[in-house]
């Protein structure tokens, strides 16, 4: 049974569980990192910082814990439409595996029904559910449109991906303003017609 922490804010009331013993591990591994870049961990600013990085860590890796083709399957309904249906600019958040740094960005989604479609939020909780875990930008991308197509069996399936990644803006190379985009694509967004108007809708300023 995980703990409680609680937040009472002008009526919402917030409550996020965590597991108490990976809290407790994580913890005491953090507690050696700082130790290890020379940080006094008795100093006032940092005696409940392990604690606090256990459960971000958790909170930011959640997504081990979610079933993205069942959040699909939860919001499917059938419906003749066979137009493309896109979703873009969906606000994506994730940690590089590599150096545990976050990258950051938007992914643009657009599926081609056949005879089925899915409740629109479904599809940023489907990036979510992918992003919330130790990532690589090509891989995530692969994963959100190998999971549509094969739980809604569309015409096809486009992604596209634009992020920017910290550990190319705050180390490394230390280069500011890139971004890196990834794109996959399956069934009719094969055909160069088809995807080239995904990407000019999903380019396009229609709001």
């Amino acid at each position: 049974m995980g703990n409680h922490d609680e937040d009472l804010d002008f009526g919402y009331k917030k409550i996020d569980r965590y597991n108490l013993k990976i809290t407790k591990k994580l913890s005491k591994n953090y507690l050696s990192v700082l130790e290890g870049i020379g940080e006094n961990t008795e100093r006032e600013g940092l005696l409940k910082t392990p604690e606090r990085v256990a459960k971000a860590m958790q909170y930011l890796t959640h997504g081990y814990e979610l079933e993205p083709e069942e959040i699909l399957r939860s919001a499917m309904f059938k419906e003749n439409h066979n137009q493309m249906v896109i979703v873009k600019d969906i606000e994506l958040y994730s940690l590089c595996e590599h150096h545990l740094l976050p990258f950051f960005g938007k992914a643009h989604i657009a599926y081609i029904p056949n005879g089925q479609i899915v409740g629109l939020s479904k599809l940023p909780r489907v990036v979510d559910a992918f992003a919330r875990r130790l990532q690589v930008q090509e891989r995530l991308t692969d994963q959100i449109r190998d999971c549509l197509q094969k739980t809604l069996n569309p015409h096809g399936v486009a992604v596209v991906i634009e992020a920017s990644h910290l550990c190319m803006q705050m180390r490394g190379i230390q280069k500011q303003n890139s971004v890196t985009t990834t794109s996959a694509f399956t069934g009719e967004f094969l055909n160069e017609t088809t995807r080239a108007e995904f990407i000019s809708l999903i380019s396009a300023k229609l709001h």
